[in-house]
């Protein structure tokens, strides 16, 4: 641990929210619930875990919506089993969750790595997702045409040896997780603070996460010439018939915010492209009122069930 804090602290953060403990899909889920209302389940990315949507969980329970942040497979508090990082799973997990919260739909809000599974989750398993607001993350079809430029490719590249990875992420009390956050930001931005930084380096200690959090990245890239792979392209070929927003930082250095707009193509339903000016990666952190108020006015104007 980095700091004087248990592990049990960083993951059960203390604040207005209940954390509750799911089952769906074979594994077991840590969720962050606050507020009554329609279920809007948020999905961190890469290297975060559910705490990085504390800035919208209030405003968004305010604003009459059900609130929940779970910690994807691998990640925080919930299982990290040896396999499981591919689309069929992790959207099977998604659906699990929202009906383990006792809902039959719900409106997916995802960041990174986690906006590419509610990405998949809405095409997957539309009957689930309501709605999708994604951050930092085009459409897959996108990624999987513009994966092997930029410098997201090189990060990709790095992750995919065995071993070596992990090791380095977790390394010097997981010194890695600050250092891309910080790298990944804009110039600008504040973010990470301390505490955030500790935060993160400390859940990402909670082996095996560095192996867990890899898989996501790994399969992505490793699909890309497989059946798997092209299986996975036809099933989300076809357009989105639900509403879309989408968030990107103008300094976004890691994801170019032109795929954001590119990812209209795969939308048949309402589609909005918003950049969030001189937030980097990570905008939810970096711009969370600018962010909040996207998603609650967004959410406000999505027809009723």
């Amino acid at each position: 641990m980095t700091g004087t804090s248990t592990l049990s602290d960083v993951i059960d953060a203390a604040g207005p929210w209940e954390h509750r403990r799911v089952a769906a899909n074979g594994a077991r889920f840590h969720v962050a619930t606050l507020g009554d209302g329609p279920l809007v389940l948020m999905l961190h990315g890469f290297p975060e875990f559910w705490w990085a949507w504390r800035h919208q969980m209030e405003p968004l329970a305010a604003a009459g919506w059900r609130a929940a942040a779970m910690d994807l497979r691998g990640y925080g508090g919930s299982d990290k089993t040896p396999r499981g990082y591919d689309p069929a799973t992790f959207t099977a997990d998604v659906s699990g969750v929202i009906r383990s919260l006792g809902e039959r739909t719900a409106v997916l809000v995802g960041h990174g790595w986690g906006a590419y599974v509610a990405w998949s989750t809405a095409a997957m398993r539309t009957a689930h997702v309501r709605a999708l607001a994604v951050l930092s993350m085009p459409h897959p079809l996108v990624l999987r045409r513009n994966m092997l430029r930029g410098r997201l490719i090189r990060h990709l590249l790095g992750s995919q040896l065995p071993l070596a990875p992990e090791r380095r992420l977790v390394a010097g009390g997981a010194a890695r997780v600050e250092t891309i956050l910080r790298n990944w930001s804009s110039p600008e931005s504040p973010f990470p603070d301390h505490d955030a930084a500790v935060r993160y380096r400390n859940a990402m200690t909670l082996w095996p996460a560095p192996h867990c959090s890899l898989e996501y990245q790994r399969w992505a890239l490793r699909s890309l010439p497989r059946a798997a792979g092209r299986r996975f392209a036809r099933r989300i070929s076809e357009p989105l018939p639900i509403s879309v927003l989408s968030l990107h930082g103008s300094a976004d250095r890691i994801v170019p915010p032109r795929l954001a707009a590119d990812s209209g193509q795969h939308v048949a339903g309402p589609f909005r492209s918003v950049l969030i000016d001189g937030a980097g990666h990570f905008p939810h952190e970096e711009a969370s009122e600018k962010v909040t108020t996207e998603l609650t006015t967004w959410l406000h104007h999505l027809p009723t069930e």
